[in-house]
């Protein structure tokens, strides 16, 4: 089954709206809003760049490491109390529907970051174990390979 195209403003403005209502009731701290809004911020910058893999895997890196902490921030400050006014409710309810709409979004961002050109594999540029593409020399001309020393040449004697 294809899911259907989804734009990247509309992934930001859902995510941006449920962390929004998230933060309504200071129940959860304020490591959750920063870290949220920090990661919709570059996702801003992957829609100001349409060309750029660097901001949509940010984006995807920040959005995979929010769902962690996100799971932490709901766990550790979830209210103890029997009972829990309106508000609580409905802000822990939104910030719990964000964490489980996360995963869909990591995916359809995934899917933007392979329309950009992306590999499968991320490179974080700490080791260079592909190749090096840029002294690439296409197979499929036949050209003769360079005689050396060229033939109008005498050879140099050796030192």
């Amino acid at each position: 089954m294809e899911l259907p195209a989804v734009s990247l403003k509309a992934i930001i403005l859902v995510h941006w709206l449920l962390t929004v209502w998230g933060c309504m009731n200071h129940i959860l701290p304020a490591s959750y809003a920063w870290g949220n809004f920090s990661v919709l911020a570059v996702g801003i910058w992957a829609i100001v760049q349409r060309d750029s893999l660097d901001a949509i895997a940010m984006f995807l890196t920040g959005l995979l490491l929010t769902v962690l902490t996100d799971i932490i921030h709901i766990s550790v400050f979830y209210p103890t109390h029997d009972y829990l006014g309106d508000t609580t409710r409905f802000s822990v309810g939104m910030a719990i529907f964000s964490l489980l709409l996360k995963p869909l979004a990591c995916y359809l961002v995934y899917r933007m970051y392979r329309e950009r050109g992306g590999e499968y594999t991320f490179n974080i540029g700490v080791t260079s174990a592909g190749q090096d593409r840029s002294t690439y020399e296409p197979i499929d001309q036949s050209e003769a390979p360079p005689q050396w020393p060229p033939p109008g040449k005498a050879a140099q004697p050796p030192y």
